[in-house]
């Protein structure tokens, strides 16, 4: 696909990502700061991106194994700043619905793209805002935030340009209301600002793009949507010492004290079985009253009771 042709919402499954277009070339060149951890993560992402919502299996393995030698620095990338792209074969909202539902065969994870039918977003600006608002009262609950607006968004059709369904988003993430309002309408602008400013610094031309550094400033990039091997490479690489946990053999049960929700796909993928065995697994659990779940047309969400 020529770059006159990309648009931000056609992701590429061959890449796995959905990415800008590019007016001049970016060359790498800021420095990435590891703190408190060997590694440091920045993850370069945005809430409607569908190749991000494929990666999440692989990043909460990631966490699960690793993340007692990483920190992950979640950045925005402001995906769809409007409409006036009108490019490759996305002109206009309902071109994308059909491409999420392929996108959500693909990555085996759910999501309804009739969205995009019934109640189109105009931008992805405002959760891009909206998250770096939740970043300003806590990083956690800006992560469980994304989260949730996610969800909303790929299982229950929620337009998350949307200051209520923001809102209702971020009463399940526990956030302070009134300060993220204040942010969202202050701070938060300057940040997604700085966040677009520094992905030109570090060229990201698209979504997922994940980079890693050590103490050294030694930077390996994980661009698109990938196996998980190639995240725990790109690890490994730069800390060779460090050191799996088991977690495959983890109950199943216990992962959703962790993660409140999970996909089949997430399940497989942590547990290194397959989405047919973890659906078996995950739907005892419901039958036996352990778990809740979700069912749109294109698959299955289970939350924790």
């Amino acid at each position: 696909m020529s770059k006159s042709q990309t648009n931000p919402l056609l992701c590429d499954p061959v890449t796995g990502t959905c990415e800008m277009p590019i007016s001049e070339k970016s060359i790498e060149t800021a420095n990435i700061l590891t703190k408190n951890k060997p590694i440091k993560i920045i993850y370069y992402t945005d809430p409607i991106c569908s190749s991000c919502w494929g990666i999440e299996p692989q990043l909460r393995k990631l966490k699960l194994e690793y993340g007692d030698y990483f920190d992950i620095e979640y950045r925005m990338g402001g995906l769809l700043p409007d409409w006036s792209y009108n490019s490759g074969r996305i002109s206009k909202p309902s071109d994308v619905a059909h491409h999420w539902d392929e996108a959500s065969l693909h990555y085996e994870m759910p999501i309804d793209g009739d969205v995009w039918l019934e109640d189109p977003l105009d931008s992805s600006y405002p959760s891009c805002i909206a998250f770096k608002a939740a970043q300003i009262q806590s990083e956690e609950k800006a992560v469980k935030f994304m989260r949730i607006l996610r969800e909303k968004l790929y299982l229950e059709k929620k337009n998350i340009a949307k200051w209520e369904n923001i809102v209702e988003a971020a009463k399940i993430a526990d956030l302070d209301i009134e300060k993220l309002k204040a942010d969202y309408d202050g701070d938060a602008k300057k940040l997604f600002q700085e966040d677009l400013n520094y992905g030109k610094t570090l060229a990201v031309r698209g979504f997922p793009t994940l980079f890693f550094a050590d103490a050294n400033n030694n930077k390996l990039t994980v661009y698109g949507s990938k196996p998980y091997a190639s995240y725990e490479n790109a690890l490994s690489a730069l800390f060779p010492e460090a050191k799996k946990k088991n977690i495959s053999n983890t109950n199943t049960l216990a992962l959703f004290e962790i993660y409140p929700t999970l996909a089949p796909k997430e399940c497989a993928v942590i547990h290194d079985i397959s989405v047919n065995d973890a659906k078996i697994i995950l739907e005892e659990l419901y039958e036996k009253g352990k778990l809740n779940k979700t069912s749109i047309k294109n698959g299955t969400l289970y939350i924790k009771k």
